[in-house]
Order: structure tokens, then C-alpha cells, then sequence
């Protein structure tokens, strides 16, 4: 050395696991975690997604049995997606009370009460014979207006089942205030809302596809956000958050840390994201054939997303990551 040794060492900070601990500016918990969960008419048995190894469409006892399982892990929520059996064009099943996902509902919260936050997907495109979040037009263009009526009664639908919270994912103009207006006049004040405001068309849900049977032919373009727009996302948030949404949503996760981050110095109400079917698929892939750690690589995506300003992160990985944070 041929000067003074220099007294600022940032890596004193990391000279062992227990100051890199005691210093660390991000954590990972297993209340940040929430388990997205498949739930499907007319089957016996779970069927495993191929696309998702390791995550299956439940059945309503093996949903049940997953839900405790997640409350003891520590995880602090579930988001139920409902796949029936028989679709139709105006989404039908999404507000019958026998509908797959609101007897879902009704049976996850009678097995957890509320040690988890038991929340419904919002949207019609499960339900549709279109694949569409809503319903069409004699053109084939989704309409807006007409679709957020059936938003309305899949919403009291939802929260006469028992959901704690409903995830408006739809990406329709005005959904949170004609869902909010309509939970209160029926007495729901307390039935949190999930606004996806700044949710992309995404190239990352082709194994979320699978999942749900989606009968989509095309694209969502309409009613989607550009990947390229970073400001219309904020934006979105931000009218979200106006209209009353209790909590907003970046949806996918990794792709779009940049919004996630401009959105949490943006918005008040607490932000999550959701690290979608592909973003499960490309770790679990690249693991499965050796080209990565996989415990390692699971746990530094999930930090990412929470670094970026995530209150909390959906992801098929909560129960498992949760007891890894628990040891």
C-alpha cells in the first residue's frame, strides 16, 4: 500500500452474518407474503399445473387444507381464483352464490377465521367463454361501462361470502368507486379493496393461462398497460387510490420495479406486487435443470420486490419462503 490506509470502510458493515444482519435495510418476513391459490370445479383430486411445478388447481378440501397450512407458515394472506366448469359470455358463475369461488370463500374462511386475509379475485376473464375481463360489445370490444356492473354483483357476491378483501384486477375505468359505493350501501364498510392499478400486459402470464383454462383469443391491449409507460402506471395508482382502493397493486413484479419503487413514493395506501406465473416459472425452470440456486434465488427475487418499496408481495412461493424466514 502506498498511502494512508483509508478510514471510511463501507466494509465494515459487512464483516460477519451478524452485523450484515443488524445492518441489513430490507427485510423479508413472512407477513410480507401472500399465496395466490387455484380452485376448480368438478375435480377429485388437486391436477398439477405443468407450467407451475409445484402449484395445482385445488379442490375445495385441499384449498382448505393449503389455507391452514399458509396461517401456520405465518403468511398473512391468500387470493382464491376461481376456474368453473362451465363459462358463458357474461361470466355467469362469477356472482352465483354457488359459483366455485365464492363456495371457495366460504369455506377458507370457515377453516382460518381470520388468521389470514382471505381475498377473491375480481375479475370476470375466469368466467367468461371469451377469456375477457369483461363483457363485450356486438363488435368484440370489451365495454367498460356494462362490464362494471357485473363487477358490481361479483363484489357483493364476494363479500356475502366472507372475503376480507377483493382484488379489483380488471383494469376497468372507474371499478374501485362503483365497487366501493355499492359494498357500502349494502353495509360492507369494513370489505377492503384491492385496486391492480398499474397491472401490464404482460408477456409473464402464459403459465397463469393454464391455470385458469383462460379462453382468451388475443390480447388485452385495450385495457392493459403498455410495458413501455411508466408514468400512466403512477398515474393509475394514484386515481386508484383517489377513489377510495384501500391498498394498490404493481402487477408483474421483476419487470417493473422501477413503477413499484415511483408508485410507493407516490401513493399513501400501502402498495403490493405480484410476482406472477412467469416470473415462477423462469426460477423454478433455470433451477430444475442446475443453472441456479434455487432457495437463493427464490429469496433474492422476493427482496427485490420488497427493496423496491413492496408492503407485501403476492407469490407462489409464500408458505415455503415464510418458513424459511421462520427457520
Amino acid at each position: 500500500m502506498t498511502g494512508p490506509a483509508p478510514r471510511i470502510r463501507p466494509r465494515r458493515l459487512r464483516r460477519n452474518p451478524a452485523v450484515r444482519e443488524l445492518t441489513r435495510e430490507t427485510d423479508l418476513a413472512p407477513r410480507h407474503l401472500v399465496l395466490p391459490a387455484f380452485v376448480r370445479e368438478g375435480i377429485d383430486d388437486p391436477v398439477p399445473i405443468g407450467s407451475m411445478p409445484g402449484v395445482v388447481q385445488h379442490t375445495i378440501g385441499s384449498l382448505r387444507r393449503a389455507a391452514a397450512e399458509a396461517a401456520e407458515a405465518g403468511v398473512s394472506g391468500i387470493m382464491l381464483f376461481g376456474v368453473p366448469a362451465v363459462r358463458d359470455g357474461r361470466g355467469s358463475g362469477a356472482d352465483d352464490p354457488r359459483g366455485i369461488l365464492n363456495v371457495a370463500t366460504e369455506a377458507v374462511v370457515a377453516e382460518v377465521g381470520d388468521a389470514l386475509v382471505v381475498q377473491t379475485d375480481l375479475c370476470l376473464d375466469e368466467f367468461t367463454d371469451h377469456g375477457h375481463c369483461g363483457v363485450l360489445t356486438a363488435d368484440g370490444a370489451v365495454d367498460n361501462d356494462a362490464t362494471l356492473d357485473r363487477y358490481v354483483a361479483m363484489a357483493l357476491a364476494q363479500a356475502r361470502a366472507g372475503s376480507h378483501l377483493l382484488g379489483l384486477s380488471g383494469m376497468m375505468d372507474g371499478q374501485v368507486t362503483v365497487v366501493r359505493d355499492a359494498l357500502d350501501a349494502e353495509g360492507f364498510i369494513d370489505t377492503l379493496l384491492l385496486g391492480y392499478a398499474a397491472k401490464y400486459a404482460s408477456s409473464f402470464y402464459g403459465p397463469f393461462r393454464e391455470a385458469v383454462d383462460s379462453q382468451l383469443q388475443g390480447d388485452r391491449l385495450t385495457y392493459q398497460l403498455d410495458p413501455g409507460n411508466r408514468r400512466e402506471g403512477v398515474r393509475e395508482a394514484a386515481i386508484d387510490e383517489a377513489e377510495g382502493a384501500d391498498v394498490v397493486m404493481v402487477k408483474p413484479a421483476m419487470a417493473f420495479l422501477d413503477v413499484l419503487r415511483e408508485v410507493r413514493d407516490t401513493v399513501a395506501v400501502p402498495v403490493w406486487a405480484y410476482q406472477v406465473s412467469g416470473e415462477y416459472a423462469m426460477i423454478e425452470a433455470a433451477a430444475g435443470n442446475g443453472w441456479i440456486d434455487r432457495r437463493a434465488a427464490i429469496l433474492e427475487s422476493l427482496l427485490s420486490i420488497r427493496r423496491a418499496g413492496a408492503d407485501a408481495v403476492l407469490t407462489y412461493w409464500a408458505v415455503e419462503a415464510a418458513r424459511w424466514r421462520r427457520g
